[in-house]
């Protein structure tokens, strides 16, 4: 206390004033500090919900992939039945076609319509390069989003 007392008052008061600015500015940067680390906080919350998010997400798109393959896997099912349907339709009506008998199993104008049938048949295949599909027009549906199902599973479930 004596080391205070040989300052003159003036001085004290220079003194005392310089400490409430340092301490007005430790203040200020614990303050601004206090508001950075809850500005932090939110920040890293926000990224957990994000993250969540997409690992939702991720899920969710790895399951519309593996439906696509098995749509996909069907599809090719189905256009290989057809194509042993067609290759039996076609034994049929070259079968009916080619009767040597021709003992009038079939009209003249059974006959007229099995022709015209065949030449159709034929003419769409040769026309087109390849076998007629009813296939081919529905193949735009396998690209529409809404008509892929999803069904929830137990991947669904967001983490935390």
């Amino acid at each position: 206390a004596e080391g205070w007392s040989s300052i003159p008052a003036g001085h004290l008061l220079v003194f005392s004033s310089d400490y409430i600015q340092i301490a007005q500015c430790f203040e200020t940067m614990r303050q601004r500090c206090c508001r950075l680390e809850q500005d932090g906080q939110r920040t890293r919350e926000q990224l957990a919900r994000v993250e969540a998010e997409q690992a939702a997400l991720e899920v969710k798109l790895k399951h519309a992939r593996k439906q696509v393959e098995v749509e996909i896997k069907k599809r090719h099912r189905v256009e290989a039945e057809l194509e042993k349907q067609e290759r039996k339709l076609q034994l049929v009506l070259e079968s009916l076609m080619q009767d040597p008998w021709g003992n009038g199993v079939l009209s003249k104008e059974q006959w007229s319509i099995l022709n015209a049938l065949v030449s159709q048949h034929l003419g769409a295949a040769l026309v087109q390069g390849r076998r007629p599909s009813a296939v081919d027009e529905s193949c735009q549906s396998l690209l529409s989003h809404s008509d892929i199902s999803y069904d929830h599973t137990e991947d669904d479930v967001v983490r935390k």
